[in-house]
């Protein structure tokens, strides 16, 4: 049976509320002693509301800052519905962010209390929490050294397993007291999530229990309506392995899985994924472009590895996906397609668990032939887009309609989109947040007469899908005043066997250069600087290039001394390329393209 999601006043009594219908269900999973271990929905619930009590009873109040600074774990969520069960607000912070990072967001946030998972995380963020002003009390998920030799320079330091037993038989740890307790509105902070910062030092975005309420609404709307969402606890199945410090997955890896009932695996890492999906069998994935990058030339690979009749059908499941997406289809196509589905189609769902309805990307543009080779295999990919400011989805395509790479779907129910005079998207609704913390300035800029100034600038097609032409404020503008999309060039060079990343340059240059990251299995065996090295990169750049305009086309390049990656700064944690960083370290050569 199809259902609606109720209208909830706040994300506390959605929680409650799907606690008291799961009961002794599982609920969050984990690897414990080489096998998975659940937490049940009641026993969540109880750790839950036990710990709001030891909150509370530390003298933490109403509206005060708790940071968050924890990998993927079941206490990631307990902590996070802990904290706003006490009325309080979650700030949380990537687990790769550097000591200067944390004392950024402590500093900015004003937090009273810092909830932090290991002793290893806990060596980068002690100092920072000894610079704050009023950042008193420290809670360790994990035993830790430097937690405990903390305590002896004026901060508080407790164990987050204790606080919670020692405060389980408090009258306000029982759920139901708990979720009384919890009577604020929709339009109250949340939480306060920092934007990664792909360009500069990252902003507060105040997201208020009503906008991820809203988006939980809308996404659930798209499962019910496309997919089918029974009334069944645990019927969803989610793996969790994107930071949950990000919106993306704060929302659509942590609350939609809640508002749906369902369940919560997180993922050993993305070393490990491959196995976890198979052991996992999700039933939905929530995805950057990176990943499914990733997941396209591990697949690929995989199959071109094993020759006969599944390399063959892999080269024609694409070609004729190709066909389709370009409105070419044909008749002589169908016996094909019907082998691929035959035989190609269930070897791959298998290695996805069997039961994956939908692999969920946003977090940065899709590359349209990556997502045409998954509908090509049978896995059906759905590009949404959104931005931390609004939840952060705006909008997801719907299978129903037909899967479509060229856009991001049509505007969550309730979401107004308007495209302004100069193609700017504009979007209102509850979604959107309610300002920047502390920056009123830069509020003002971007919220203006209640709409959200994406800074992407689009347009509505035919069926009133949305499709992002270009990001205004990552626009390459060359010499001539031609506009390049970085996002676009890259995608497509990454797409080349040869290149795992790249990056391109040429703001106010006569054309585009790059800075190319060689793939690691295709280099293998070969020094970087060997000549047949160069020259199949170049081959490959030739190729993009002939489906390039003059401005877009990558004129010469040079090799990254290493990958880009979240550890040396140069990606996000949710796998986007700094463009600054980036310019920091390859600048000078890139310029020195232009010379000579």
């Amino acid at each position: 049976m199809v259902r609606k999601l109720e209208h909830f006043p706040n994300l506390v009594a959605m929680f409650f509320s799907r606690a008291r219908a799961g009961g002794d269900r599982p609920f969050l999973w984990h690897k414990r002693d080489g096998g998975w271990a659940a937490t049940s929905w009641a026993d969540a619930a109880r750790q839950v509301a036990s710990l709001a009590a030891a909150l509370r009873a530390l003298g933490l109040e109403r509206g005060d800052r708790v940071m968050l600074v924890s990998e993927n774990r079941p206490e990631w969520c307990l902590s996070d519905l802990a904290i706003m069960a006490a009325g309080c607000v979650t700030v949380p912070t990537y687990v790769t962010n550097t000591e200067r990072d944390h004392g950024h967001i402590i500093g900015d946030s004003g937090a009273r209390a810092v909830i932090v998972s290991t002793d290893r995380l806990a060596r980068t963020l002690m100092p920072a929490v000894l610079r704050a002003d009023r950042a008193r009390i420290v809670i360790g998920i994990d035993d830790m050294r430097a937690g405990r030799a903390a305590a002896s320079s004026g901060i508080a330091f407790y164990d987050w397993r204790a606080l919670i037993a020692a405060h389980r038989h408090d009258p306000v740890a029982d759920p139901a007291e708990a979720e009384r307790l919890a009577d604020f509105a929709r339009g109250d902070l949340a939480c306060i999530v920092y934007t990664s910062g792909t360009g500069g030092s990252p902003r507060g975005v105040r997201q208020h229990h009503g906008a991820i309420l809203h988006n939980v609404a809308g996404t659930s709307a798209v499962i019910a309506e496309d997919f089918g969402w029974s009334d069944a606890i645990g019927a969803e199945v989610f793996l969790s392995f994107l930071p949950l410090s990000h919106a993306y997955e704060h929302t659509a890896g942590q609350y939609l899985p809640i508002g749906l009932g369902g369940q919560i695996y997180y993922a050993e890492g993305l070393e490990k994924l491959a196995t976890n999906i198979a052991e996992v069998r999700p039933t939905i994935m929530v995805v950057v472009p990176r990943l499914c990058e990733v997941l396209r030339t591990r697949i690929a690979k995989g199959i071109e590895k094993q020759g006969g009749v599944a390399a063959r059908l892999l080269a024609q499941a694409v070609a004729i996906e190709a066909r389709r997406a370009d409105g070419r289809t044909r008749l002589a196509d169908r016996p094909v397609a019907l082998a691929v589905e035959l035989l190609l189609r269930p070897r791959v769902r298998k290695r996805f668990g069997g039961r994956l309805k939908a692999m969920v990307s946003g977090g940065a543009p899709l590359n349209p032939g990556v997502g045409d080779f998954f509908t090509a295999i049978g896995l059906s990919v759905l590009q949404g887009y959104g931005q931390t400011e609004s939840a952060p989805v705006i909008s997801c395509n719907r299978p129903r309609a037909g899967v479509r790479m060229d856009g991001v779907g049509w505007p969550l129910n309730d979401t107004e989109v308007r495209i302004a005079e100069d193609g700017e998207i504009l979007v209102r609704g509850e979604l959107v947040m309610h300002g920047y913390w502390r920056n009123d300035e830069e509020s003002a800029r971007v919220l203006q007469g209640g709409w959200l100034h994406t800074g992407d600038i689009g347009e509505f097609d035919a069926g009133g899908r949305i499709r992002i032409t270009d990001r205004s404020k990552d626009l390459i503008v060359n010499d001539k005043g031609e506009n390049v999309a970085p996002q676009k060039v890259e995608g497509m060079l990454t797409l080349q066997p040869e290149i795992a990343q790249a990056m391109i340059a040429g703001d106010r240059r006569p054309y585009m250069v790059a800075a190319i990251v060689p793939d690691a299995e295709w280099l293998a065996g070969r020094a970087a600087n060997a000549p047949e090295v160069r020259g199949g990169l170049s081959a490959a750049v030739d190729r993009v290039n002939r489906d390039l305009s003059a401005a877009e086309k990558v004129r010469r390049f040079i090799l990254a001394d290493e990958p880009f990656g979240i550890e040396n700064g140069q990606m996000t944690p949710s796998l986007k390329i700094r463009r600054h960083v980036l310019r920091e370290v390859y600048g000078e050569r890139l310029d020195g393209l232009y010379r000579g």
